[in-house]
């Protein structure tokens, strides 16, 4: 039964997937909120520009899911919050799931969860929550039908940046990868490394799982489009774009550009065109 939801997340032809991430305020950083702070015109803006998924939370779902038709992006839920996501980590820190987490997915009509695997030097107690969020939910996936699509992301210690500062380290991401394929990732969401041309480790580690790769902070068009493309070279089946497309000037434009890119082959001074129709 998952095979039937992961049709309708990645794209046909191509085999590959554009999520828009717009789950940003589950996590009570103001620093995120920055383009979205109306989720219904966000939404709306995003149902527009047709990119394969957006993914959302238990409480923005339905501005998504009320849209008629069957022509709009399908829905990745969101099913965990944490606390790390500052310049400071808290003194007690959390990565909490929904509770009944894949029937809320379920009654939502999600095509697939996210759940985080967090590695953070100062919290080895976050890492063990997301472990054990995700030991749960693996059994209701299975009996549900639901892709688990798990988030394995290392940050960099605290005091070399704040707590959402990644870390693009090939081993570090590799190994966490290969964790979250253990614990029955059906889709990996993993940060890019450092070195693009070092990705293929990533995706050799997750073997016939699909990997799509996250974003991050917003970066000018031509260097998210040549990241984007030598990504693509390594073999990742999608990405997971938030800020750059919910930030950008034109989400439609980089929205097309990316599609563009990911289904139909573009260069990137194809898909800059795009950007600027």
């Amino acid at each position: 039964m998952k095979e039937y939801r992961l049709n309708r997340l990645f794209n046909a032809t191509s085999k590959r997937c554009l999520n828009v991430a717009v789950d940003h305020g589950f996590f009570n950083n103001t620093g995120f909120l920055q383009g979205i702070e109306s989720m219904p015109k966000t939404i709306q803006t995003l149902v527009d520009a047709n990119p394969d998924a957006i993914q959302l939370t238990t409480g923005q779902a339905r501005h998504l899911q009320v849209v008629p038709g069957k022509q709009k992006p399908t829905l990745v839920l969101r099913t965990d919050t944490a606390n790390i996501y500052g310049s400071e980590l808290p003194e007690t820190r959390f990565n909490l799931a929904l509770e009944e987490a894949i029937l809320q997915a379920v009654r939502l009509d999600a095509a697939a969860v996210c759940v985080n695997l967090f590695v953070l030097p100062e919290a080895p107690e976050i890492h063990k929550q997301c472990v054990e969020n995700i030991l749960r939910m693996k059994p209701q996936c299975d009996h549900y039908g639901m892709p688990m699509m798990v988030e394995p992301l290392v940050f960099r210690p605290n005091e070399k940046g704040g707590g959402y500062t990644v870390n693009g380290d090939r081993d570090g991401i590799v190994h966490l990868v290969r964790q979250a394929i253990e614990l029955g990732a059906d889709v990996i969401k993993a940060d890019p490394t450092d070195n693009i041309a070092d990705y293929g480790a990533v995706v050799e580690t997750a073997g016939d799982v699909p990997v799509l790769v996250r974003g991050g902070g917003r970066v000018e068009d031509r260097v998210l489009l040549e990241r984007t493309a030598g990504l693509l070279g390594q073999g990742v089946a999608g990405i997971v774009y938030g800020r750059n497309v919910i930030q950008h000037p034109s989400p439609s434009g980089i929205t097309a550009a990316l599609m563009a890119m990911l289904h139909d082959g573009a260069d990137v001074e194809t898909a800059l065109k795009q950007v600027a129709l």
